[in-house]
């Protein structure tokens, strides 16, 4: 049988980690081992997911974000992806699509993730933290986290994913494996996000690894998504509204599966608010792109 251990990083006091840890307790099959790591305060969560794996000693390391409650069946998916592919080194989930912090804003983004998640099922390029499962010897042989580079939330599961699938790894993203997201966002905290935690780091990894990435965000229907994004805002500058009203018609036909997905889960109110939010968080991604590109030839200059 496959042995689990869940690592849950808890170094930033969020109060949702008792329900965190309660549902990983009460989940069927649960792991048989369960750490959680938050201590010293402040430490970041690659070097809390590594500071765990180490006390670990199950066949398999399953990282869940504190503010995660998983779905009851999660780990009993997880144990049987491994025993039924010997050679997988990692799988991961995705948030539900009932997340529990109300709000425009909070709506839009899990969602946006959850949509994103589900329709990339099988084999991934790159690894989720926030709910994602890896054999311990693989994790250990690659090193872990890069805790030195990201010192705070960023892209080091995605770094760490696509460290592992370069050196012949296989990793697979299983969209039945559920956890209820209770993160609250706020404009402002999603802008800092998309920008200086995930959009500017990833397009330094790609550069840096010298990839083309195709999968979830980086997807060519979000590429078009973003194109659209910035001639809508080109349109709205220039004072020519027949342009950006055409761009914008072009983001909504792009994007019509996740705005009905906004309707069904959240009413007309956060449907309307999804566009506008979707523009923002693709002028965002257009704006890391720049950024990244000055800060990678910097880095790369003697």
């Amino acid at each position: 049988m496959v042995t689990l251990c869940a690592v849950i990083p808890a170094t930033d006091a969020r109060d949702t980690s008792d329900r965190c840890i309660r549902a990983v307790r009460e989940a069927e099959h649960p792991p048989e081992e369960i750490i959680v790591v938050n201590r010293p305060r402040r430490l970041g969560p690659a070097a809390a997911r590594n500071r765990g794996a180490r006390q670990a000693t199950a066949d398999v390391l399953v990282f869940v974000d504190s503010d995660i409650e998983v779905h009851a069946d999660a780990f009993v998916k997880i144990r049987k992806a491994f025993a039924e592919d010997p050679g997988l080194a990692g799988v991961f989930g995705s948030y539900d699509d009932n997340p529990a912090s109300g709000g425009l804003v909070s709506g839009f983004r899990n969602l946006l993730h959850h949509y994103v998640h589900q329709s990339a099922a099988g084999q991934a390029s790159t690894f989720w933290a926030g709910l994602g499962s890896i054999r311990r010897d693989v994790f250990l042989r690659a090193g872990g986290f890069d805790e030195k580079r990201f010192l705070a939330p960023s892209v080091e599961d995605i770094e760490l994913g696509m460290r592992l699938v370069s050196s012949g790894n296989r990793i697979l993203l299983d969209p039945t494996i559920l956890g209820q997201h209770h993160k609250r966002w706020t404009l402002g905290s999603m802008i800092r996000t998309d920008l200086l935690r995930r959009g500017v780091p990833w397009v330094q990894l790609l550069l840096q690894r010298d990839v083309a990435s195709t999968t979830l965000n980086l997807g060519w229907r979000h590429r078009a998504s973003a194109a659209a994004s910035a001639g809508c805002l080109v349109g709205v500058l220039t004072r020519k509204p027949k342009v950006a009203a055409a761009s914008l018609a072009v983001v909504i036909c792009l994007n019509t599966e996740f705005y009905a997905l906004l309707y069904k889960k959240r009413g007309l109110r956060q449907t309307a608010a999804g566009p506008p939010l979707h523009v923002l968080h693709h002028l965002v991604s257009v704006v890391a792109v720049p950024i990244g590109i000055f800060q990678h030839l910097r880095r790369k200059s003697p």
